[in-house]
């Protein structure tokens, strides 16, 4: 009986199930990670604004007549002096030629008032004419000096007359459509415009910003946090109402002093060449000023920065351990595709921008550099293609620009 107990404990003792080997150590997830570098960096303020014409002219007869011709085709570009109107100058030529037989006439008087002053100027010498009579034909010799002005005062006031008959452009540029037809009748300093020309190369543009912007930009620069840009250095870039980049650049003109009441902006205007015509008054654009220098300025991707439910932003940052590590960080504005950090991270900090989607505080990592130059230069590679663009390499080569494998040199990255 015993012997049977020993054998079956035996047998159970061999079926019994081995232990499970130990898992292996989990490998640690490959990351691309940036290594920040401080910066000069200009910064920029998008400002809403406004395109004007850089000169405009109202043009209105300086006569009264009637319209002859028109001499301008509407919405053509015209040359400043260029005759566009000619009016009716019949009357204004009569005119012209009364004022110049005036002008004859008071001139020969006054060579017969001068003829007999100077004979009675020599006759009261030998007291043969009182010198009352020698007085009055002095002073008749004078007053036919001032008719002569005025006649040539009213003569060459007839020729101006004349002249604005043929009404010219007083300005280069465009024109506009025309308030008057051949036939009309037009009067001196009318209120109504015949046309309008206004100079399109180059043009202004109005644009504004708030007086707390201004404010915040006075202290950070007073505190040394940026630097400040001379006004010669200030280029203006536009983006057009359908989000297409301008490809001339202004220059800043003038900066207002006087704060809008009821808006609480400034006006600021730019001079910006137009020479294709595609800018025209009235339009909207955003203008890009510079308004400083960040001298050491640290920037972060923005993919990498993550928020909250309270808004609060953060990062995830490689330590020493090759560990992910949570940091908060405050942002001051975007620049492009990153963010200006203020506080939170320093040069050198490993900040991930790829794959933190699959890891988390704690977790150990392979941190991989990754060139975010090259993947955007792949990227717009690969859409240019996508939209009927030859392709810059041949085929089946690398396409330029290409991120070097994790595992190549860092000459070769």
């Amino acid at each position: 009986m015993a012997a049977c107990a020993a054998a079956v404990a035996a047998v159970t003792a061999g079926c019994s199930p081995k232990e499970a080997p130990a898992p292996a150590p989990k490998a640690p997830t490959k990351v691309g990670v940036v290594t920040l570098a401080t910066q000069s960096q200009q910064l920029d303020a998008s400002l809403p604004g406004r395109t004007r014409a850089f000169m405009t002219a109202e043009v209105r007869p300086q006569v009264s007549g009637i319209v002859q011709k028109r001499l301008f085709t509407e919405g053509a570009t015209v040359k400043a002096g260029q005759p566009l109107y000619q009016i009716d100058s019949a009357s204004l030529r009569a005119t012209l030629a009364s004022a110049e037989a005036a002008l004859a006439k008071v001139r020969a008087s006054q060579r017969t008032l001068q003829a007999t002053a100077a004979r009675n100027a020599e006759l009261v010498k030998i007291d043969a004419i009182s010198r009352q009579a020698n007085e009055e034909s002095q002073a008749a010799v004078a007053q036919s000096a001032a008719d002569v002005a005025a006649a040539q005062a009213a003569l060459e006031n007839a020729r101006i007359n004349l002249r604005y008959s043929s009404i010219q452009a007083p300005i280069s540029g465009q024109t506009s459509l025309s308030t008057v037809t051949p036939g009309a009748l037009v009067t001196a300093n009318q209120a109504e415009a015949l046309t309008t020309i206004v100079q399109l190369d180059p043009m202004y543009v109005d644009f504004t910003q708030s007086s707390t912007e201004l404010l915040q930009l006075k202290r950070d620069i007073q505190e040394g946090r940026f630097q400040k840009l001379e006004r010669d250095a200030m280029t203006v870039q536009l983006r057009l109402e359908d989000g297409r980049a301008y490809p001339h650049p202004g220059k800043l003109q003038f900066a207002g002093v006087i704060v809008n009441p009821s808006t609480g902006v400034v006006t600021l205007r730019a001079v910006v060449p137009n020479p294709e015509g595609v800018l025209m008054p009235g339009m909207y654009v955003q203008a890009a000023l510079p308004t400083g220098i960040a001298p050491e300025a640290l920037l972060v991707p923005q993919q990498a920065v993550t928020r909250d439910i309270a808004g609060k932003a953060s990062v995830l940052v490689i330590d020493a351990e090759s560990k992910a590590q949570r940091r908060p960080i405050e942002i001051d504005r975007a620049v492009g595709s990153r963010w200006m950090v203020t506080s939170g991270l320093a040069a050198g900090d490993k900040v991930v921008v790829d794959g933190f989607q699959r890891v988390k505080a704690g977790d150990r990592v392979d941190p991989q550099e990754v060139d975010l130059r090259a993947k955007a230069r792949v990227a717009e590679a690969a859409t240019a293609q996508a939209n009927g663009a030859p392709s810059a390499g041949a085929p089946g080569a690398a396409a330029p620009g290409a991120a070097a494998p994790a595992n190549a040199p860092a000459a070769q990255r």
